[in-house]
């Protein structure tokens, strides 16, 4: 028979646990106040938008194969080649590969996978894989209000077909880029290491070719 007081508990345990991990990483686990940041920021994009029918997008440092590739500042101190990503890690860091991706469709399930572990393997650094936009109400917090300590890849595609949303001016696709660059823009204002690549459609394989550009200087 199931004891009433056992999901409760649970709730308890783990809430209790949270807010733990929240203090030893040296962030407030009863606000999110960086989250709400990134809100902000997408909605500033989505204003743009509906005036002007384009989201604001900066000069990449870089493209392959018709792929952008942005640094943030931060980055931009340390190298101005996109290529050259593995050296913005120094020990002690950890890698947080952000995908606005769908995570099992045509392949881009196993290629953020393979960026993730080759990064670990290469820089010795933990590395995490979330998926946009529902990290952002999860580990979002921690990237832009924990320690300096992220190297972020954020990887965006153009959406191929695309929805519109009842009521919007703007679609789903949309949505989903001004969240990435909205957070983008949030992880450069806390001054964090970030790289932004943006396919020009949704290919693994193109995907793969840029993270090679990358991973293979370190071989």
């Amino acid at each position: 028979m199931l004891n009433a007081a056992g999901p409760g508990g649970e709730f308890f345990r783990w809430e209790f646990a949270t807010a733990t991990a929240g203090f030893l990483l040296d962030i407030n686990p009863f606000d999110e106040p960086n989250v709400q940041q990134a809100k902000d920021a997408t909605r500033v994009l989505l204003d743009h938008y509906t005036t002007r029918g384009r989201l604001p997008l900066t000069e990449p440092d870089a493209s392959i194969d018709g792929v952008r590739l942005t640094l943030s500042p931060a980055a931009r101190e340390l190298t101005q080649d996109p290529r050259a990503f593995l050296k913005l890690f120094q020990p002690g860091d950890y890698f947080a590969l952000l995908a606005f991706l769908p995570p099992d469709d045509d392949g881009f399930g196993r290629e953020v996978e393979h960026i993730r572990h080759e990064v670990a393997m290469h820089t010795g650094c933990a590395a995490t894989l979330g998926y946009g936009p529902r990290y952002l109400h999860s580990t979002g917090q921690l990237h832009k209000g924990g320690p300096a300590t992220g190297v972020f890849l954020i990887v965006t595609a153009e959406p191929s077909p695309d929805l519109s949303i009842p009521g919007e001016p703007f679609s789903f696709g949309i949505l989903e880029q001004a969240q990435a660059l909205g957070d983008f823009e949030s992880l450069t204002r806390a001054g964090r290491r970030a790289l932004h690549i943006h396919l020009p459609r949704r290919d693994p394989a193109l995907l793969r070719t840029v993270s090679q550009s990358f991973l293979s200087r370190a071989r």
